[in-house]
């Protein structure tokens, strides 16, 4: 891994244009952030260049330049110091308040258009919030390994041996609370993300999964046995319905709040605000939500699982063959951002998504062209340690150093990926393949798999793993490719 310097940093601050140029600068998981002046002024070659860095460029008014992760919190804070700035918000959760979310966002803004802005938004909402995503993703996959039949043996683990049978039971429950408590992962980030209090968020969330009201789950039984319990509002029933697992509802929810908090501030004399501003915006919202959003918006998620069970349904080799195609083009452009809210919906609402296979196997496929440019440059120590690393972290999930560090770079392997990836997506969309929640991409992806589909996973990985490596070697021996 490259040394963390002073003079590293001060060199990155340089080759975008120097401080002057720099308007904000924030970080996600493995890359800086910048919105910029003027980006006429970068000197991408001194750049990318420095060990440091795996990749830059411009995407949806940033210039975005790809350390790696980890690595980049340890750059951000080392940059701080060398600007001479303060901790901006971007994509970290807990750092800052929400007035500078607001503030950040706005400026970056300027420069995007009104879908690049959505995108941006969801960005901002959904990746503070991964990390118990993928957390409970993993452990429900080793609780997958205790109770699933057929793994290690016929029956399931804890029937073979029945002490182990509260072990998983506590996993399950550590493991599923971030997906039943889903409304106040998603209030919490939203709200600050919109503005607002994130305390106010988690309330809102909680108030979703109350358990004084019908679960979400239990929704579709009892609609059909028409048990919904409602309230009498002056002659009006409103469903006592709650939302877990549910995205849109909360999602909106949370933008309502938002805005009524900050009009009720702007209002409010300081004085009392605490007397009136919280309980305000929550009973508006609350009943708004019960009667207005939650019901529109919990009709329009069920539209867009079903449409996307649909699709994959009848054209399922089409579905994968274009999802395999297009997902690390998505990654490039930050559209991928827009599905994670179609996996959560899919996973609360059905056996599983068939989606996020397909991630990981993108995620695979990227990785091993980038490991076939590191056989092919074997006699270049840099491309060779640095097309290794960004391999290595593609095959644990995280692409952009693969895909920006070497991969864009030279364009053939990107390709060669791409054809992989559609290839393995067409495979296992064939054959069903499922993944019971949102985990960690790449390699450890297949615990998030349904062990049903391991083997068909399994085959999906081979293709990954060698066909890129394979056509991007001799994609570059053919055509004598410069490394």
């Amino acid at each position: 891994m490259a040394k963390i310097t002073k003079e590293a940093v001060e060199t990155i601050v340089e080759a975008v244009g120097g401080n002057e140029n720099i308007e904000t600068v924030t970080h996600c998981v493995t890359r800086l952030r910048f919105v910029l002046y003027d980006e006429e002024k970068v000197d991408k070659e001194k750049l990318t260049n420095l060990d440091l860095v795996r990749g830059a460029f411009s995407s949806g008014g940033q210039y975005q330049v790809v350390i790696g992760q980890g690595t980049v919190d340890k750059v951000y804070k080392e940059l701080m110091s060398v600007t001479g700035r303060s901790e901006e918000s971007g994509g970290r959760a807990g750092d800052e308040d929400s007035e500078s979310d607001a503030s950040e966002t706005q400026k970056s803004g300027k420069k995007q258009n009104g879908f690049q802005r959505f995108i941006r938004l969801l960005a901002d909402i959904f990746i503070p919030i991964l990390p118990a995503i993928i957390t409970a993703g993993l452990l429900l996959g080793l609780n997958n390994l205790l109770t699933g039949p057929g793994i290690f043996f016929d029956e399931a683990v804890i029937e073979v041996y029945p002490q182990w049978t509260s072990f998983s039971e506590i996993i399950f429950i550590i493991a599923n609370a971030s997906f039943n408590f889903l409304p106040v992962l998603i209030g919490w980030s939203a709200v600050r993300r919109f503005g607002g209090s994130p305390l106010l968020g988690i309330v809102l969330g909680l108030i979703f999964v109350h358990p004084e009201l019908l679960s979400a789950y239990a929704y579709g039984d009892a609609s059909a046995n028409n048990e919904v319990p409602t309230w009498d509002l002056f002659g009006w029933n409103v469903e006592q319905v709650g939302y877990q697992g549910q995205v849109l509802p909360v999602l909106v929810a949370s933008y309502v709040l938002a805005q009524i908090e900050i009009f009720l501030r702007k209002r409010i004399p300081d004085s009392i605000q605490v007397l009136l501003v919280a309980p305000i915006a929550l009973l508006v919202t609350g009943f708004f939500t019960f009667i207005i959003i939650g019901p529109v918006t919990f009709g329009l998620g069920n539209a867009i699982t079903d449409f996307f069970l649909w699709t994959f349904d009848q054209y399922a080799w089409l579905g994968g063959l274009l999802y395999g195609l297009l997902y690390a083009p998505l990654v490039i452009t930050g559209l991928h951002h827009t599905f994670l809210a179609v996996d959560l919906q899919l996973t609360a609402s059905t056996d599983g998504t068939f989606l996020w296979p397909i991630l990981a196997l993108s995620n695979i496929a990227q990785g091993s062209a980038a490991v076939g440019m590191m056989i092919l440059a074997w006699r270049d120590q840099n491309m060779r340690g640095l097309a290794g690393s960004a391999g290595l972290s593609a095959y644990l999930g995280v692409t952009e150093p693969a895909l920006f560090g070497v991969n864009l770079q030279y364009r053939f392997p990107f390709f060669c990926a791409l054809i992989s990836s559609a290839i393995a997506a067409t495979f296992i969309s064939i054959n069903n393949v499922l993944a019971f929640a949102v985990g960690v991409g790449g390699i450890p992806g297949i615990f998030s798999i349904r062990p049903p589909d391991w083997g068909a996973f399994f085959i999906g990985m081979l293709i990954v793993i060698i066909l890129p490596i394979v056509l991007t070697y001799l994609y570059g021996r053919i055509r004598k490719v410069e490394v």
